[in-house]
């Protein structure tokens, strides 16, 4: 799921080769683990939302990251391995996002919004958008995020809620908590 260089496959000389495949087999396992969770998050909100996409937005370093997991009513909406539009997310935006911060556009064509951010939400087909931190202990680990492509949507406090619940889940993994 994340492009980072695993330093995990190479062996440290004091370690033996048996305590060393038993960590990578470890970390492999609580990747899939993390993997198969967020899968079932993302479907099951696409599904209760009935959004047309529900994406998982990964930051691998400050402010830079990807779109690593999506659940979609459609495949010609994928934009998995999207990396966003890096110079509308900065230091002030995250800043938000890093207090808890929850932003529903029920229509990108009449809300107010940067102009950038609105010609990346056109440049992927997103007509209404709502996003939502996975905070972590650490860190702002991620955005957890559901759009209407075809039609704009007014978010209900319910969807939001919703929303909210499986970033918190997300947040609360021990795979996602050490990343």
């Amino acid at each position: 799921m994340e492009n980072q260089p695993n330093s995990e496959l190479h062996r440290p000389p004091q370690q033996s080769e048996q305590q060393w495949m038993q960590r990578v087999l470890g970390r492999l396992s609580s990747t899939l683990e993390r993997d198969t969770l967020v899968q079932k998050i993302t479907h099951q909100l696409r599904e209760e939302l009935q959004a047309d996409r529900v994406v998982l937005f990964y930051f691998y370093e400050q402010w830079k990251g990807q779109v690593i997991s999506e659940a979609l009513s459609s495949d010609d909406l994928s934009i998995v391995g999207s990396t966003g539009a890096d110079e509308c997310f900065n230091n002030e935006y995250a800043a938000l996002y890093e207090t808890g911060r929850v932003r529903a556009i029920a229509d990108i064509a009449i809300e107010p919004i940067h102009d950038c951010h609105r010609d990346f939400l056109q440049s992927i087909q997103v007509r209404a958008n709502l996003a939502v931190p996975i905070l972590t202990a650490k860190r702002l680990w991620g955005l957890l995020i559901a759009h209407h492509c075809k039609t704009s949507h007014p978010w209900s406090l319910e969807e939001v809620a919703y929303l909210q619940d499986g970033a918190q889940t997300l947040a609360t993994t021990p795979s996602i908590q050490d990343n």
